[in-house]
């Protein structure tokens, strides 16, 4: 568990606005630092499996909230995971990598179709001149 001050410290430190105490970016941060410790825990008392529940707990709970933050805001997201040095999953990167190909052949389409609707009128604009 972390005592007062080191968590006033990672809240002043990630905080989004003045009076910030909740946000997605300081539970993520307060959630690394309870990891850490608890990995230093566990790594001198490998039979202690309330604190390892615990310690599977704070990573699913982190996990959701990286996710969250992804989705929400991806460069905070990006900042955060650097700062903390975190793993980037290479879930989220693929995933990434999937939308914005499939963003790029919408857009690829919604042009082609404006081109032919586009030609379409000019071809009736001709008929109708005639």
């Amino acid at each position: 568990m972390l005592d007062k001050k080191k968590k006033q410290l990672i809240i002043s430190k990630f905080k989004t606005h003045a009076k910030d105490t909740g946000s997605a970016e300081v539970q993520i941060a307060i959630l690394t630092e309870e990891i850490k410790e608890l990995t230093k825990h566990l790594q001198q008392h490998k039979h202690d499996y309330s604190s390892r529940r615990g310690l599977l707990k704070k990573l699913g709970e982190r996990k959701r909230l990286l996710r969250y933050l992804h989705i929400d805001n991806p460069e905070n997201y990006e900042k955060l995971a650097k700062d903390l040095k975190l793993k980037v999953s290479q879930k989220f990167e693929k995933k990434e990598e999937e939308i914005k190909k499939i963003l790029a052949k919408e857009e690829e389409e919604e042009i082609e179709k404006e081109n032919q609707e586009g030609e379409k009128t000019k071809e009736e604009e001709v008929i109708t001149k005639e």
